[in-house]
């Protein structure tokens, strides 16, 4: 292994020497080439394994196995080594290795010896390998470190609707210290804590604590400084004398007019502290924090207040991953996803469901994002003590980690974790694991407040009032915050409103906070009539326009929330977008959706404009007489009206309600062109947008709109596009005589309608059509299609939803265990076109299989203006269909 990286040691050896020269702490990232092996071996066996890769880090081994059509994904071991050169000028010093991230446990061995472990997927650590490493140029050091994302009973997250990639996917450091620097041991902290005791508009004071390692016996002097960008305003020492006293406090007491840090101006002051050698003057250790001066209140009548003035908080939370990427995103990806928030408009951020990366905080400090923080603790805990610990061990470690950033206001933790409750069928046992859930969430608040009593706690609870209210779990935290989804998962969208009213009643004196609301929004889906579940682009903006006003006309709501910033990862969902949670106002890859220009439109100062076709560059329908389609479309805007120009044409002008212009656009065969403007006086903003429509003549034999193809989405109301191809989906519709359509026949639903309203809840393997596929008229007799005569190409379109296999309950599904179930019943028949037999004896006990695509692609000749008559014939049980195209050859 260690010749293989002979050329790479020797050029970090010269790295290492020029860096070191003159300075007492040096540190740089040691990413680049790394072995990578995956298997649940034992060290050092695994140095002797075969087929090493080489990686960089960040890296996931799950970047693939998670969006494939086997379910499931690999949780176990993988292993990562490299040599390293340290240099002799490192003899004298203490050598760290600082992880960011690695999910979820991790030991790491050098040179043959085990140098330390962490458990927890998401808190940064460090490793002091200073006992184990070989000084000298000509000395290699083997750093070899195992990673486990492992299932392990006494580690957070046990359940949750993301997924946990594995690897080292954040970034590593080597640092060399002096022996005597600030405490980094602990909890994975810098060893300097900041605290504002008092900030008004006038003046301020600056609290500065923290610990020195011991190393040798001396005195030195810690020196505190305060700088407005290049210009020092305050400064102050401390002499210590070592192993006698290791603990320091510097105050500033009268820091006078102090800039303030707000939302609309983030002011931030740095504070950089330290550690001389009070004999020789030599610099020890030096570390640079970022201070920020305000104040904050969360009132249970009011909302929040941020120096003294009210401030609605409006924003996201944020997962950390990216399409194709699992969660090894760069620090520029992870630092623009701030900056996507920030452009929507919004001036809060849940960092969810566990910390990120450092510079996400450190990007909200800069651009004046609020921030909550909390440790994943979701869905459910383990009643034993390993369990326990290693909760209240990440609290700390989230906390010390990112005490010092003027953005954080919210340590939480406990996210939804009565959402299913174990025990079901024993009452008395499920008491004592209420009671386990309680006393937990004492022991966390408790050692949060003690930690940091300058901040807010909080738990977010899924919609169970009456549950966590009696379980006490709205009285522990100093704030309650609420996931809901009325008008989604269940219940109806007037529901969200009243529900507000009922906490504000029953919890006069506990401030609100919304911390998860959203519908998924595929951008491939479209809907001129949407309805719950249907992933519609548009059912979303309806849902988001009820959620946003209900907030807003309720000062008492400090804050809202949306569920999420960007769609991620989550293995186990298979619905339109398998493995994908698509509720954000990004896509995965940080595409806007309408709903994010919607809050735009809504939360934007500045003039914004933007018409609402994000993703789409096609559009198609059924033409009318006039071979136009008309078709509804949203412009996006803060202004109060707005004028919509297509091909030449104006439109009679919109007035916007709630950031949103509805217009109904006709569109033409082929290029169009449309230009949204608005404002008048100084105020003049336009968009302008090119799409092509693909129109489907209303009578198929017509002479003036030739008939050219047609791709349905049976038993569907939605338009799909198809990314891959461009191909645009249909809605389906009855057949009409000179026209097209289906004949007989029911549309597919799932027995559990609380639930799901809406086609099937299951992937479709073979296929990256699954909206198509999950859709299907039952009981169908007939699909015709009225064209004149030529030559075409069938493909008809099949997919098996039910299963004779029980289906998994998963964790964010909220209907009752206990609903109606979809009864598994054998089907055979046949498909007969044009009176003649086409496909014979098509049956889930044959090549229909549940939940995999099949097709059929058929040539047929149409003469004597016969049309195309599609017969489905039973022989046992109900026939189906899921999709079908026509395209005409010639």
């Amino acid at each position: 292994m260690n010749n293989k990286k002979r050329w790479f040691t020797i050029l970090l050896s010269v790295l290492f020497a020029f860096s070191t020269f003159g300075q007492e702490k040096t540190t740089f990232s040691i990413n680049s080439n790394w072995d990578f092996f995956k298997g649940n071996v034992t060290y050092p066996e695994v140095l002797n394994q075969k087929n090493w890769e080489k990686v960089q880090i960040p890296h996931s081994w799950n970047k693939t196995d998670v969006n494939d059509d086997t379910p499931g994904y690999y949780r176990g071991a993988g292993w990562y080594t490299k040599t390293v050169n340290i240099p002799k000028t490192w003899e004298n010093r203490d050598v760290y290795l600082l992880f960011e991230g690695a999910n979820q446990t991790t030991e790491v061995f050098v040179n043959g010896k085990k140098a330390g472990s962490h458990i927890g997927g998401y808190t940064a650590f460090t490793i002091n390998i200073t006992p184990f490493v070989k000084f000298g140029d000509e000395k290699s050091n083997e750093i070899t470190v195992k990673v486990d994302n492992s299932y392990q009973a006494d580690i957070p997250p046990l359940t949750a609707d993301f997924t946990f990639f594995g690897g080292l996917y954040r970034d590593v450091f080597i640092s060399a210290v002096a022996k005597t620097h600030f405490e980094i041991d602990q909890y994975g902290g810098k060893g300097v804590f900041i605290t504002t005791p008092l900030v008004t508009n006038d003046k301020a004071t600056v609290k500065i604590k923290g610990t020195i390692s011991k190393g040798t016996e001396q005195e030195v002097i810690v020196t505190a400084t305060i700088v407005d960008q290049n210009t020092k305003i305050a400064k102050q020492q401390q002499k210590l004398k070592l192993n006698t006293n290791n603990v320091f406090e510097i105050d500033f007491q009268d820091i006078k007019n102090p800039k303030l840090w707000s939302t609309d101006t983030p002011n931030l002051y740095q504070v950089i502290t330290t550690i001389t050698d009070k004999k020789t003057g030599k610099i020890l250790d030096e570390i640079s924090n970022s201070l920020g001066f305000r104040w904050f209140n969360f009132d249970a009548d009011n909302g929040f207040f941020l120096n003294g003035k009210s401030l609605k908080l409006i924003g996201a939370s944020r997962h950390q991953d990216f399409k194709g990427m699992a969660n090894t995103v760069s620090n520029e990806i992870a630092i623009n996803d701030v900056h996507l928030l920030k452009k929507m408009g919004g001036n809060f951020l849940r960092v969810a469901h566990y910390p990120q990366d450092p510079v996400v905080l450190e990007a909200c400090d800069r651009l004046g994002i609020l921030a909550s923080v909390e440790i994943p603790i979701v869905n459910a805990i383990t009643e034993s003590e390993a369990f326990s610990e290693n909760c209240k061990y990440m609290q700390r470690e989230m906390i010390r980690q990112n005490f010092n950033h003027p953005s954080v206001i919210i340590w939480a933790y406990m996210n939804e974790i009565l959402l299913r409750p174990p025990f079901g069928n024993d009452k008395d046992r499920r008491e004592i694991y209420f009671k386990s859930v309680a006393k937990l969430a004492q022991e966390i608040e408790d050692i949060t407040r003690s930690e940091d009593p300058t901040r807010y706690t909080m738990i977010p609870n899924h919609g169970s009032f009456e549950l966590y209210n009696r379980v006490g779990l709205t009285k522990i935290p100093m704030l309650v915050g609420w996931n809901l989804y009325q008008g989604w998962y269940g219940g109806k969208l007037d529901g969200f409103a009243a529900y507000l009213d009922m906490h504000h009643k029953e919890l006069p004196n506990k401030p609100l906070l919304i911390t998860e609301y959203g519908a998924d929004a595929d951008i491939r889906l479209h809907s001129n009539n949407p309805i719950r579940f249907d992933k519609s682009v548009e059912y979303a903006i309806d849902y988001h326009q009820v959620y946003l006003k209900a907030m807003l006309d309720r000062p008492f709501v400090a804050a809202g929330i949306a569920w999420n910033l960007a769609d991620f990862s989550s293995e186990e969902r298979a619905e339109t977008d398998p493995s994908i949670n698509n509720k954000g106002l990004l896509t995965i890859d940080r595409k806007p959706k309408d709903s994010y220009l919607f809050y735009q439109a809504n939360l934007l100062t500045k003039p914004f404009l933007k018409i609402g076709l994000s993703g789409r560059n096609i559009v198609g329908g059924v033409a009318n007489a006039n071979d136009i389609l008309e078709q509804q479309l949203k412009v996006y805007s803060n202004q109060k009206s707005i004028s919509l120009t297509v091909n030449g044409k104006k439109l009679d002008m919109q007035s916007t309600v709630m950031g949103c212009a509805n217009f109904n656009v006709p569109f033409k065969q082929g290029e169009n062109t449309l230009i949204a403007t608005a404002g008048d006086g100084d105020v003049f903003i336009q968009d302008q947008l090119s799409i092509t429509a693909n129109l489907v003549p209303e009578q198929l034999a017509s002479k003036t709109l030739p008939f050219d193809e047609i791709n349905v989405s049976v038993g569907d109301n939605r338009y799909f596009l198809s990314e891959e191809d461009k191909q645009l989906w249909l809605p389906d519709q009855e057949y009409k005589v000179g026209s097209w359509g289906y004949i007989g026949g029911k549309v597919f639903q799932l027995a559990d309608t609380a639930r799901q309203s809406f086609g099937s809840n299951i992937a479709i393997s073979g296929t990256l059509l699954d909206p198509v596929y999950q859709t299907q008229r039952v009981g169908i007799t007939g699909y015709n299609f009225d064209v004149p005569d030529g030559k075409y190409n069938l493909t008809l379109h099949f997919a098996e939803l039910l299963s004779t296999e029980e289906q998994k309950t998963l964790a964010y599904n909220l209907s009752d265990k206990t609903a109606n179930k979809d009864q598994f019943a054998e089907r055979l028949f046949d498909v007969i076109i044009n009176g003649k037999p086409a496909i014979e004896r098509l049956g889930n006990k044959n090549e229909l299989k549940s939940g995999q695509a099949i097709s059929y692609t058929i040539p047929i000749i149409v003469t004597n203006q016969s049309g195309i008559k599609i017969n489905f014939t039973p022989i046992l049980g109900e026939t189906i269909l899921n999709g079908i195209q026509l395209k005409k050859c010639y």
